[in-house]
């Protein structure tokens, strides 16, 4: 071949080209996870023993995810580095924004078309069950309640938690405390439900009738009448927050403990020898130096008690004055069979929630959390 010759392009230095590297590097992770799909359908209708189409899945499902992981930043890997850098994070950030995309996203772009449409989803009713919403007379009520929630739950779940984790970490004994006021944590929230409804149980005056709630028969051994508890509004709510008390302060104990034994000893020590009482310590230097922590551990419970469910549903079913907005949500939908309020209701809730997950999220930024 004469030197200087245009050499004749062939189809390798199209698969070396930037370009072909990265379509490549498309067209394989989407190739394989193709396969990886129609082989879930597979299993799907197989007529295989069960046991076998499980453990069979799970290798498929785990094995398959590797290798789509794999193959990807392999592919991407082979590209120049100006390309590696912008193209690998996606390899493992891509999968999970397209999870995020399809579970959480598209769900609710649907959810606000279906609040627009009436209760079969058939036809356009503009913002009427908006105005169902914030006009109707039980979700008042239910607004109310979960303002009650979110300022009583969050301020004793977080008032507590910070004064266990101060007091504990002066005593011998503070593994046992935490331990056994995070206990809590590890039940289901239908779990405490359930204990919680024993505990408030009333059977009713009359011959023969055996109390068997604690805190009823706690009431007959000292001369007094057995209550119903969980049928006399507005109390029974303040009921309710008692259990969500007891399954948060264990949280709010650990994060807020982590955050006061962080504070430099040096600092405490030289506000105490400058005279400082406890008090001034606690308020002046501890709050302003956990203030970052305090407002996330505030912010995470606020959202929890905006969609607060499982503990209404399982103790009342928001009967006597306790409903709440996420329960109402379930009754219309599932109840009532209203899709069209029942999807406004769950766009209200997450209105609701958004500015609280904005402010969160501004707070770790700011602490450069991530």
């Amino acid at each position: 071949m004469i030197k200087g010759e245009n050499k004749r392009p062939n189809i390798m230095d199209w698969f070396t080209s930037t370009v072909g590297q990265i379509l490549i590097s498309l067209f394989v992770p989407a190739l394989t996870f193709v396969v990886l799909w129609q082989g879930f359908i597979f299993l799907r209708d197989a007529n295989a023993p069960k046991l076998i189409i499980v453990l069979v899945a799970v290798v498929w499902g785990v094995g398959g995810v590797a290798l789509l992981y794999y193959v990807s930043n392999w592919l991407v890997e082979k590209t120049s580095r100006q390309w590696l850098h912008r193209l690998q994070p996606f390899v493992f950030v891509g999968p999970a924004i397209v999870l995020l995309g399809w579970y959480l996203a598209i769900p609710t772009l649907r959810t606000l078309y279906l609040s627009f449409m009436d209760a079969n989803s058939r036809h356009f009713v503009g913002l009427e069950n908006f105005i169902f919403a914030f006009t109707d007379r039980v979700m008042l009520e239910a607004f109310r309640n979960n303002l009650l929630w979110m300022i009583f739950g969050t301020a004793f779940s977080v008032g507590l938690g910070l004064a266990i984790a101060v007091l504990a970490d002066r005593s011998r004994f503070e593994k046992i405390y935490k331990a056994i006021i995070f206990m809590p944590m590890a039940i289901s929230f239908v779990g405490a439900g359930v204990i919680w409804k024993f505990m408030y149980t009333y059977k009713g005056e009359g011959f023969g009738v055996v109390e068997i709630g604690l805190l009823n028969a706690i009431l007959i051994a000292l001369g007094g009448k057995p209550q119903p508890w969980l049928t006399q509004p507005p109390w029974n709510n303040f009921f309710l927050i008692v259990i969500m008390v007891w399954l948060q302060t264990g949280y709010a104990m650990v994060i807020l403990s982590s955050a006061i034994k962080s504070i430099p000893a040096e600092l405490l020590e030289a506000a105490r020898v400058d005279g400082a009482n406890e008090f001034q310590v606690f308020f002046q230097i501890m709050i302003p130096v956990i203030k970052g922590t305090l407002l996330s551990v505030i912010t995470t419970i606020v959202i929890f008690s905006l969609k607060l469910f499982d503990i209404v549903r399982v103790m009342t079913g928001g009967n006597n004055g306790t409903n709440v907005i996420a329960n109402e949500f379930y009754i219309e939908r599932f109840t009532y069979g209203n899709a069209g309020r029942a999807s406004a209701i769950a766009i209200v809730l997450l209105i609701a929630v958004i500015p609280v997950i904005i402010y969160n999220l501004r707070q770790f930024r700011e602490r450069r959390a991530f």
